[in-house]
């Protein structure tokens, strides 16, 4: 069983989100491929401890957090692309977008921790050429 740290998985998964194009990238694997991009950063961050994953392993991992991301996050998400859209009608919008903004933050966080105590469920094989994250969105 490997033990992984909730804290230390959030700074490294914020470092690496404002690093470079990373959040392009995350988020085009989000809205062009559906993709998770907490377990996105999960991947990469068990890519940078060395340790591999099996497709069974990813699978559990997604279906730990289907029902968090369907319910909660995609939602909230909506939620932000309509008031985006419909602003100039919004009292306040700026005001809200902030707050759900953090919201989200808390929640995405949330999710994370999720992941964390689910992958602390897994056993891992040490693999010093892990590409975790090619094994769930197909590429580099």
């Amino acid at each position: 069983m490997n033990l992984l740290n909730g804290d230390d998985f959030w700074l490294f998964a914020c470092d690496l989100y404002s690093k470079g194009d990373m959040q392009t990238r995350l988020l085009d694997y989000q809205n062009q491929q559906g993709k998770n991009v907490n377990l996105c950063l999960l991947l990469y961050y068990l890519d940078s401890l060395n340790l591999a994953i099996s497709q069974a392993q990813l699978n559990e991992l997604e279906q730990s957090i289907r029902e968090f991301d369907q319910q909660v996050l995609k939602p909230l998400r909506a939620t932000r692309a309509y008031l985006k859209a419909n602003q100039t009608e919004i009292a306040d919008y700026a005001v809200i977008r902030k707050e759900l903004l953090s919201a989200e933050l808390k929640l995405e966080k949330q999710q994370q921790q999720m992941l964390v105590e689910k992958m602390n469920t897994l056993t891992l094989e040490p693999n010093s050429r892990a590409t975790n994250v090619m094994l769930y969105v197909g590429e580099l």
